[in-house]
């Protein structure tokens, strides 16, 4: 069964760090672009961070200069560095990605189950 899983989330204090990470696992023979994006209380979810299959990345401006994304196709992992974290991150975090399985020989989105990040003021 393919899927993705979401770790790393926790509670932390303002201006701490956090690293998430997202690992695919299953039948997959390969994964493109994938995204991490939050959701908080009352909010609609949105796009935090993007990478492409070739390591191209895009920010939302709110985490511009304090947030990372990263992959490591040997792992089918991809990561979010977080630093300097504010109170107004907190939020569940959601990974997003497009792959190939085998199941599907095709391309399509999967969503992880997410994981909460909590920034104490």
């Amino acid at each position: 069964q393919v899927q993705l899983v979401e770790s790393g989330g926790g509670l932390v204090q303002a201006g701490g760090s956090l690293r998430l990470s997202c690992a695919a696992s299953g039948s997959i023979f390969s994964i493109n672009a994938v995204g991490w994006y939050r959701q908080a209380p009352g909010k609609q979810r949105e796009l935090v961070a993007g990478i492409t299959g070739d390591g191209r990345t895009n920010y939302a401006d709110s985490v511009k200069g304090r947030f990372t994304i990263s992959r490591d196709n040997a792992k089918k992992t991809v990561y979010l560095q977080m630093n300097s974290l504010k109170p107004e991150d907190t939020a569940v975090y959601y990974c997003y990605a497009d792959l190939f399985t085998l199941a599907t020989k095709g391309w399509v989105g999967y969503w992880g189950q997410g994981t909460q990040v909590t920034v104490s003021s």
